[in-house]
């Protein structure tokens, strides 16, 4: 269970800051920074446990181990420094064409994790013709699927689920693809319903509220969405993807300093800094912190260009519209970042960066997409 819920949440993990500037330590043994094992037991446990993987490299039932926690920390804390450690745990088996499946359905998660969308679905495609019931397998396709918004094969993958999981699961795995293609009131029903439901598994509660909260805010019914995301904060302030929607949410309904409030001291995590710096700058008495998180926000984007990161596209492309007010750039990057994925926030900065650039191609081309996909416009425009 724990591994199809990360399977579903690595999707939306966001990316964490990079040094601004490159800095190359002059000896092998300068520390460069402290990641937070003091404070997290597991972190603890996860240090542990790659230190005896570094004396049995090839264990796979310990690699599999180590890589989960580490996918787990990376969405927890939004940092990519954990999938890297991820990626090395399964090191033994990351270049082979058929790993065995438990290093595969892990190497998936990764890929996934890191937007190489065609790279995930081949491995799970693999292990679906291998094992077609292979419910970790069918989770994780199915929200690369709706990401990339095939949302009538990820409904497909969801099914697949009966009897292999929890139903709020199996409804929050159908949420996507059903509220974005014409079936919303009945998904949010779903999902409400079963939550009312005693006895569910914290973590599954906190996905289910988030997409019940995004579906809510999608359909004009801020109350609900409010609640909701209340709800999901209180069982896990810590969750990235879950604060940045909230705030969000809370910036669309011009509540910049409530905002602020959700994600303040989260300047680590870029997705969130990005939503810190728009709500400061709303706020006249931030405007010396807003300063500083704008050049942050532009020496992080630059750091990642160099290295030839493109996870960041999307919020690049809103820091340049919303904050450098340049339509041209944030237009190409929203372009760039839609050919990889096609979620209701892609969507939304494309559209706002083609509208601020009077380019009315743009809207052909989203027209000629949603029919093909037969998408619900009104509720994928990610407006309040």
């Amino acid at each position: 269970m724990k591994m199809l819920l990360l399977a579903a949440c690595v999707a939306c993990a966001f990316a964490a800051p990079a040094c601004a500037v490159p800095f190359v330590p002059a000896a092998d043994d300068v520390v460069l920074e402290r990641l937070p094992e003091r404070t997290d037991p597991s972190l603890k446990r996860l240090r542990a446990a790659r230190l005896a993987l570094a004396n049995d490299p090839r264990n796979l039932a310990l690699a599999a181990a180590v890589a989960r926690r580490a996918i787990e920390a990376s969405r927890e804390n939004g940092d990519p420094r954990y999938l890297g450690m991820a990626e090395a745990a399964l090191a033994p088996w990351w270049h082979e064409v058929a790993p065995p499946p438990a290093a595969r359905v892990l190497r998936a998660t990764i890929r996934q994790s890191q937007h190489d969308f065609d790279g995930a679905l081949a491995d799970l495609d693999a292990l679906l013709r291998a094992d077609p019931s292979d419910g970790q397998a069918l989770l994780t396709r199915a929200t690369v699927l709706a990401v990339r918004g095939r949302y009538d094969d990820a409904l497909r993958d969801c099914a697949g689920l009966a009897g292999r999981t929890m139903p709020l699961v199996i409804a929050a795995c159908r949420a996507t693809p059903l509220s974005l293609g014409g079936a919303a009131d009945a998904a949010y029903r779903e999902l409400t319903d079963l939550l009312a439901r005693p006895g569910v598994d914290a973590g599954v509660r906190v996905w289910a509220l988030t997409l019940a909260a995004e579906i809510a805010a999608r359909g004009s019914a801020p109350a609900a969405a409010e609640s909701h995301f209340r709800a999901a904060l209180a069982l896990d302030p810590r969750d990235a993807y879950l604060k940045a929607a909230y705030a969000d949410w809370l910036l669309d309904a011009d509540r910049p300093a409530d905002a602020l409030a959700v994600v303040r001291r989260d300047e680590r995590n870029d997705a969130l800094l990005l939503r810190i710096a728009l709500a400061e700058q709303r706020l006249p008495d931030e405007a010396a912190a807003f300063a500083a998180h704008r050049a942050a926000l532009a020496e992080r984007f630059a750091a990642a260009r160099q290295r030839g990161d493109s996870l960041h596209r999307r919020e690049e492309a809103r820091y340049r519209l919303a904050i450098e007010r340049d339509a041209p750039g944030a237009m190409s990057l929203a372009l760039a970042n839609w050919d990889v994925q096609r979620e209701p926030a892609d969507r939304r900065i494309l559209v706002e960066a083609a509208d601020a650039a009077g380019d009315t191609r743009v809207a052909h081309r989203l027209a000629e997409w949603d029919r093909r996909a037969r998408v619900d416009v009104a509720r994928a425009a990610d407006r309040p």
